[in-house]
């Protein structure tokens, strides 16, 4: 695994390079002074940034809530939930939260596309970007929407539909020139994406969410965001799910001191994800959904804290816990 510290100004570096389960299968770091940030090197060609074919993670969107401009976030980022997962030829997208736009901006350069999109759910913080993602603009590019936490009456292009619906938004979904399909699933199912597996689970969050392992040849990253625990106890569910996994991105909204007065809010600690990791044996924890009174000063803290419950180097070759901020990159 290869290794880079990451630009000072990782929001610069994105704008300017710019039981058995069914099986369903899709077509086709710390940032303070104290702390050396972990970054994986991204693979360019001819201007493109090239499929590789390890399993690889960057981090386009890592705040909760909403999206957060200003200087005081400059340096962990301000947008709201975006991941791409490449592995095996494929591209994998994971919400599309504010931080999708600028993901958008990059592959709009690299048509034809074939994508998909993964949801853990479809709160505004995660879905509020969609409508400014470039690749559905472009005629050539087909865009898979899934979703996995949906019940009846909703579905999937409901709920895009009714956000693109007056008097939220001016054009309805008619506008999106690429060809796009919404397509369900219930949380549990096994999926596939080319040679890529996922395993799915329920999470504990207000109107439903879906955590993810994604896993490739010998690698697994898993995405468990918007959850939230009970204390004194371990999520079984999602200690299965992530057993063993090289990297595991946890919701982290708030610190067990704060978490008291946020009960019912649907969300999580870094400290409880650093038991869960713990628990299931995971290589490496990123710290992800950071609460929007979390600012850059804010988050140095926790990156000190966590690297002191979780030093070290896991068998990645990454450290055993990183803060995710804007551009990070992990390959494990």
């Amino acid at each position: 695994m290869a290794a880079w510290p990451a630009p000072p100004d990782s929001g610069q570096y994105a704008r300017d390079h710019g039981p058995a389960r069914r099986r369903r299968v899709c077509k086709g770091g710390s940032v303070d002074g104290n702390h050396q940030p972990v970054d994986s090197g991204v693979e360019r060609l001819h201007g493109k940034v090239s499929l590789a074919e390890g399993l690889k993670v960057r981090f386009w969107g890592v705040r909760g809530s909403i999206s957060c401009p200003g200087a005081e976030y400059a340096r962990y980022g301000g947008n709201t939930s975006c991941l791409e997962v490449t592995a095996g030829g494929r591209r994998l997208i994971f919400d599309a939260g504010t931080g999708i736009r600028t993901l958008g901006v990059e592959l709009a350069r690299q048509a034809p596309l074939d994508l998909d999109i993964y949801f853990t759910h479809t709160h505004l913080d995660h879905i509020s970007g969609l409508t400014f993602f470039a690749p559905l603009f472009e005629r050539r590019n087909s865009v898979r929407m899934w979703a996995g936490h949906l019940e009846a009456p909703y579905t999937l292009k409901k709920v895009v539909g009714h956000l693109m619906q007056a008097p939220l938004y001016p054009v309805s979904l008619d506008v999106f020139q690429a060809s796009v399909e919404f397509r369900e699933f219930t949380a549990g199912e096994t999926l596939s994406c080319g040679t890529i597996g996922l395993r799915t689970a329920s999470l504990h969050h207000p109107n439903g969410a879906t955590g993810y392992r994604i896993d490739y040849r010998d690698k697994s990253i898993c995405y468990i965001t918007d959850t939230e625990h009970h204390e004194g106890q371990r999520d079984q569910t999602i200690v299965d799910l992530c057993r063993g996994a090289d990297v595991m991105i946890y919701d982290s909204s708030y610190t067990d001191e704060e978490y008291a007065r946020y009960r019912g809010w649907g969300h999580s600690t870094w400290q409880e994800g650093v038991r869960i990791a713990d628990a299931a044996d995971v290589g490496t924890l990123a710290i992800f959904h950071h609460d929007p009174s979390h600012d850059d000063a804010f988050m140095d803290g926790v990156a000190r804290e966590a690297a002191a419950l979780r030093p070290g180097t896991a068998a990645n070759g990454l450290p055993r816990v990183v803060v995710a901020h804007e551009g990070l990159t992990l390959s494990p």
